[in-house]
């Protein structure tokens, strides 16, 4: 059979195989579990492989991957698998049955997916159709800082991939369409947490204080604008406060107090140039208020990079599936995304996969709140299908 047969007779499978797709994915939403604690959501993962013919292997601790095909290893395809500490909203019939912890951010669709098309890509080897070998790696603690995907590195799992893709959850998109772009799609994301120290006092008397609260407020104004002059605003340096915490009375100046918040950048150059600018931006805002300043800056995940090649091996597919007008040009996300690593790695690409409902609500991801339109299942699974059986035919092309 040719390879548009091979193609066909997969999304045939895959329709007919949908009930147990959207089964399985309510089943992982019921039963949620949040980063390296994915035990039950790994022994899953691997009972369906086998059950498919398939020989997984278990990482460290939780997480999983399989190889499916013979030869060389043509590509490489990432699903990340933990949950949240999110209270679900939605009063789904299979909404979590675990109190504050939820599949807020898709990953849930994400296992899915990548399971399916592990599961066609099988069908394709039974057949005597599959000329290369595709690695499917289904990744824990994506959500955990600095993430599970240095731990799919540390333990070889891309040493012989050539290249790699993923795909992501995007409720702002109609379910049947996806969203891609070449170069920086998502931010580099750090923490940071600024504690400030001296001595307190009575408001009326500030002039024998050091006042933490006057010097928190320079800082928390004045470091995203000193950032925003030293560093290339092409590079869309951000800095946000989430905290700011000092004092109990309105008459007292509070001796300690700290702000924590993030940095983005979409620029992984300036991103370290923009960590090394902050401490000492921090430290001259503050110093003529002789205040102490102790600052943690968390180093968290570079921006993920979509390389050319493998960006146009997603709108390939996605065109010969669905028709170029399931492409949409997806703006840049200022969400840090641990597939970064990755593509830092090895060249690679993520797409951004629809799942609003047409004319429906648009949801925000980590959210108690979110539905997914369980109809972007079988999207993904013939985009990324049609994406590894192209990906065998280039390299035996080369």
């Amino acid at each position: 059979m040719s390879e548009i047969g091979s193609l066909r007779s997969v999304d045939e499978w895959t329709r007919s195989l949908m009930p147990a797709l959207i089964n399985f994915r309510r089943e992982l939403h019921r039963n949620p579990e949040l980063s390296f604690a994915e035990f039950q959501t790994t022994e899953r993962i691997l009972e369906v492989l086998r059950a498919g013919g398939l020989e997984p292997v278990k990482m460290q601790e939780t997480g999983a991957y399989v190889d499916i095909g013979e030869g060389p290893i043509c590509l490489g395809l990432r699903a990340d698998i933990d949950a949240l500490p999110v209270l679900e909203e939605t009063d789904l019939d299979y909404s979590s049955s675990i109190e504050g912890v939820a599949h807020a951010c898709g990953h849930d669709i994400h296992t899915t997916i990548m399971l399916g098309v592990a599961l066609a890509l099988a069908k394709i080897r039974d057949a005597g159709e599959l000329q290369g070998k595709i690695r499917v790696i289904f990744q824990p603690a994506e959500e955990k800082l600095p993430g599970g995907a240095l731990s799919v590195i540390e333990q070889g799992l891309l040493d012989d991939v050539p290249r790699v893709l993923a795909l992501h959850c995007d409720p702002r998109i109609d379910a049947g369409k996806i969203g891609t772009r070449i170069g920086a799609i998502t931010s580099a994301s750090d923490t940071i947490r600024i504690e400030v120290n001296g001595r307190g006092g009575h408001t009326s008397r500030p002039h024998l204080t050091e006042d933490i609260v006057f010097a928190m407020s320079q800082i928390a104004t004045q470091v995203p604008a000193v950032l925003g002059r030293k560093v290339d605003v092409r590079s869309a340096v951000s800095v946000v406060w989430g905290q700011i915490h000092a004092g109990s009375a309105p008459n007292a100046i509070p001796a300690t107090g700290y702000l924590a918040g993030t940095m983005r950048c979409l620029d992984g150059d300036i991103w370290y140039e923009a960590g090394e600018l902050l401490d000492a931006a921090v430290r001259q805002i503050a110093a003529p208020y002789g205040v102490e300043i102790k600052l943690q800056h968390t180093r968290g995940v570079p921006p993920v990079l979509n390389a050319p090649d493998e960006t146009a091996l997603i709108e390939s597919a996605a065109r010969r599936e669905f028709g170029s007008e399931a492409i949409e040009l997806t703006p840049q996300s200022m969400g840090g995304e641990d597939f970064a690593w990755m593509t830092q790695k090895v060249p690679g690409a993520m797409l951004r996969l629809g799942t609003r409902t047409p004319g429906g609500k648009t949801y925000d991801l980590h959210r108690g709140d979110y539905i997914p339109d369980e109809r972007c299942i079988e999207v993904g699974v013939r985009i990324m299908c049609a994406a590894a059986v192209q990906a065998i035919a280039e390299a035996v092309a080369d």
